[in-house]
């Protein structure tokens, strides 16, 4: 007898991984509305903190021992990065078009591959090579270094990609040895006083009525892409998952155009499929 549709683990897959780009597209357009007024600090405690009360409701069904860990320093180290790495993403996305955002942040696997050589002892094939270079080319595209439209929100992004592909490789060391909640929970638990510190510095401003509807959005949707990737990775492997991802691409674009009447440079589109031919590429090179 023939399994429905959903039942299979491919579709099921991609239902949810469509799921995520549904979830980090609407993160960041809460983004875009918290930066009028709220600090890139302040985004950033208020995602940690109400994720941080989900996940312990969550621990308190599960039990506690779910988050006993004995890399605590692997879990700051990772997390140190992973801020780094939110931080300029959300920077970004309140001074450049949200289609540049994610058509930067597309490099973050070829970032990735680079890092996995160096810190995890991986191989590098001629293939991946190949196709590492073709992204970092699709890199430059967008950027356009010496033509003068490099800018300060462009540049936060690329950092936020290498910061998000060193938080990644942490990830994947992480996860022989503690369950994703455990990793979730740390990410909250250590970025909250990170983010809090500077915030307070910097003048506390509390959000207007109309944007805690924002604010929650960002902390949901935050923990539902972690949730919604992990289900798809778990269901199906990284070359038939990941370039599903690239749908976010034109979302946005049509998303952008829509709600803020950005402009759609060429440059970047161009650039964007450069890079995930190369992903695609390096995904290949691994099966």
């Amino acid at each position: 007898m023939t399994k429905p549709a959903l039942a299979r683990p491919t579709l099921r897959a991609a239902v949810w991984m469509l799921g995520a780009i549904l979830s980090l597209t609407t993160m960041a357009i809460a983004g875009r509305q918290l930066s009028t007024e709220l600090s890139t600090f302040q985004i950033l405690f208020f995602r940690s903190f109400f994720g941080l009360l989900v996940i312990v409701l969550l621990i308190y069904q599960t039990g506690r021992s779910v988050i006993k860990t004995r890399r605590l320093g692997l879990h700051m180290l990772r997390n140190l990065a992973h801020f780094a790495g939110q931080y300029g993403w959300f920077f970004g996305i309140a001074l450049i078009p949200l289609t540049e955002v994610f058509a930067i942040e597309f490099t973050t696997p070829l970032w990735t591959a680079v890092i996995a050589v160096v810190l995890l002892g991986e191989r590098m094939n001629a293939m991946r090579i190949g196709g590492t270079l073709l992204g970092f080319l699709g890199t430059l595209i967008i950027l356009r270094p010496g033509a003068g439209v490099m800018s300060v929100g462009a540049l936060a992004v690329l950092g936020a990609s290498l910061a998000y592909a060193f938080s990644h490789s942490m990830t994947k060391r992480l996860s022989s040895t503690d369950p994703p909640l455990a990793i979730v929970f740390y990410m909250c638990l250590i970025q909250l006083p990170l983010a809090l510190l500077p915030a307070l510095l910097a003048g506390w401003v509390w959000p207007s009525a109309p944007a805690w509807p924002w604010v929650l959005l960002v902390a949901l949707c935050g923990l539902l892409a972690h949730y919604c990737m992990a289900r798809a990775f778990k269901l199906a492997d990284a070359s038939l998952v990941v370039p599903i991802d690239f749908l976010r691409l034109p979302l946005v674009a049509v998303i952008g155009y829509l709600a803020y009447r950005e402009k759609l440079d060429p440059w970047v589109m161009i650039g964007a499929l450069v890079v995930v031919a190369g992903t695609w590429i390096n995904l290949r090179s691994t099966r």
